[in-house]
């Protein structure tokens, strides 16, 4: 029973500390980079006005630290309006909606290890609330569920923008998620296991995916890492560019297009109901990124032959190697993080004839061919020759054929004449 009790304060410390200490806080972070960033980008200032007024206590000087304490006035700006319900909506469903964008994000953060195994008075406890096998599959089955969020949004608003960016919503999750599942099957069978952590083990052990600089053996000969970084980096475009459609982040955010949809979704919403929408969307971003970084980019993994070394740093039986491996994955997020702020501010928003082109036309078929392309790489050691050649050309073949069929459906452009 003792052990038992033990056992569950950990995963409710684990709970704590990962979810609402390190990932939630990311949220309203991320919404600081963003205004700063594309202040930036602009050339104008940003946030930098809000701070603690010590005037009003008799000191000459307001502290405005650098404009940090800006999400916090955002959140008790919106805390504190108005939260009106319209008579016309689905009060229900418009009420659960929101909830239904931020939990599934939030669920999924168990799954993804945060940095190898710490070690206190002979206990050994993995940086990971769930260490489940199948942890890929659980992220994207549980992360799914977030467009029923926005669908119900739209559709108990009771209204006809918010109705379309809904249905667009649905329509852009159902094309996305496929050349998403696709797009890491080659890592799939590189690694052989769905075990997040495993994964990240053997990039740590082996070279990340996309840096496989050290750790060669029989098992992993430079050569074939080489080879393989061609597929492992087709994969990584797909998945990433597909993350920024599931997560609705420009130039992917059809869904709340101003332009034609007023706000979309949640044009009917204000007050906290708002926000938690915006909180989904981040928060969504955040576990796009950190899983982009598990899968291709080494996760917690210092890399160069470092880590092996690192997690063995102890004073007395404390070994805190780990928290310096979530520093490492920290800054990683961070950084990725910045990179879909980046593309927000600089690439123009998709029509959504080309959204779905993209999705079904261009990306179904290069990750599925990309598939192919793998598997050929990978089972080449215990493939002859003569077998490995003809797999080859039969690719080069179906691929050709893909383009041909591709561009053969598309239809010309009519000229109007006057």
């Amino acid at each position: 029973m003792p052990e038992l009790i033990f056992q569950i304060a950990i995963i409710v410390a684990k709970i704590v500390i990962l979810t609402f200490m390190v990932v939630l806080p990311l949220v309203p972070v991320s919404v600081y980079f963003e205004r700063r960033f594309s202040a930036v980008i602009q050339d104008r200032v940003g946030p930098n006005r809000v701070g603690i007024p010590l005037t009003l206590f008799g000191f000459k000087k307001d502290f405005h630290f650098f404009g940090l304490i800006q999400p916090i006035a955002d959140g008790l700006k919106l805390f504190l309006k108005e939260d009106f319900t319209p008579a016309h909506v689905r009060k229900a469903f418009y009420w659960m909606a929101p909830a239904l964008t931020v939990v599934p994000a939030l669920i999924t953060v168990c799954v993804v290890p945060f940095g190898s195994p710490i070690s206190i008075f002979g206990h050994t406890e993995k940086l990971v609330i769930a260490d489940l096998d199948i942890g890929p599959l659980f992220v994207f089955s549980v992360a799914s569920l977030s467009v029923y969020g926005i669908t119900l949004a739209g559709w108990s608003s009771n209204s006809k923008f918010p109705f379309i960016g809904g249905v667009r919503s649905t329509a852009q999750m159902i094309s996305y998620e496929i050349a998403l599942g696709l797009s890491i099957i080659p890592v799939i069978m590189y690694y052989g296991d769905l075990n997040l952590s495993t994964i990240v083990q053997q990039q740590a052990d082996h070279g990340w995916l996309l840096l496989p600089l050290w750790g060669h053996d029989a098992d992993h000969t430079f050569t074939s890492k080489l080879l393989f970084w061609f597929p492992a980096a087709i994969a990584f475009l797909i998945f990433t560019i597909s993350i920024f459609a599931e997560t609705n982040r420009m130039p992917f955010d059809l869904p709340e297009c101003e332009t034609e949809l007023v706000g979309g979704y949640h044009t009917e919403y204000s007050s906290m109901k708002f926000a938690m929408f915006f909180m989904g969307e981040y928060a969504a971003m955040v576990i796009g990124s950190a899983l982009i970084i598990t899968l291709f980019l080494g996760g917690w993994s210092i890399g160069f032959g470092l880590d092996a070394m690192v997690a063995n740093l102890h004073i007395g039986d404390f070994y805190f190697g780990g928290l310096i491996h979530l520093g490492c994955f920290m800054t990683k997020l961070i950084g990725f993080i910045l990179f879909f702020i980046l593309v927000r501010w600089t690439v123009p928003r998709f029509r959504y004839d080309q959204l779905m082109k993209l999705g079904w036309v261009v990306f179904f078929e290069a990750a599925l061919i990309n598939v192919f392309l793998a598997a050929l790489i990978v089972a080449a050691p215990q493939l002859k020759g003569t077998i490995i050649g003809i797999g080859a050309v039969l690719l080069v073949i179906v691929t050709a054929a893909v383009i041909w069929v591709a561009k053969v459906s598309e239809e010309t452009p009519k000229v109007l004449r006057a």
